[in-house]
Parts: structure tokens; sequence; C-alpha cells
């Protein structure tokens, strides 16, 4: 039986699986690297699309963002099927 400390996380982003570090330390510290990356987004290399992938990490460790991750997910997976209804004609 595993322990909770010795399962790998895993993040799907657009259907890839991503491993992420076992460490939790480490998670948070990458989380909150890409995050501050993502701030200085306009600077060359760094860009703006670090912020949700550091958000994405960080919502492992955390069930403050883990939560607002969550609600995020189900808003557009239900704004996605109203729209699909609508251009069918239905109404959901």
């Amino acid at each position: 039986m595993q322990t909770f400390e010795n399962r790998t996380v895993k993040v799907s982003i657009f259907g890839r699986k991503i491993t992420l570090p076992r460490s939790r330390l480490l998670r948070i510290s990458l989380g909150i690297a890409f995050v501050i990356g993502g701030l200085l987004g306009f600077l060359p290399i760094l860009g703006f699309w670090m912020i949700p992938v550091g958000l994405l990490i960080l919502s492992y460790d955390f069930a403050s963002i883990r939560r607002r991750r969550r609600r995020s997910t189900l808003w557009w997976h239900r704004k996605i099927r109203r729209e699909r209804a609508a251009k069918r004609g239905r109404t959901p």
C-alpha cells in the first residue's frame, strides 16, 4: 500500500499528463517560481502563461487554491456545455 508521501503527483493539462516532483517543498518552490516568473511576463522568455501553471502546481498542496481551481474547472465545463446546447438549439 502506498502512502500519500510516496505517490507521484500528475497534472493533466489539455489531455497531457505531466509528473510533478514528489517533494512537497520542491512543488511549492516550483509553483511560486512560476507565479513570480509570470508576474515578470513582460520580459523576454518569461510569460504571463506561467501564472496559471504555477497556480495549478500549487493547487496540489494548498486547499484554498485547489477549491478555486475546481470551481473554475466546473464553471468552464458548464459554460462549454451550455454553448454546445445552444448551438444545437436546445436549452440546458
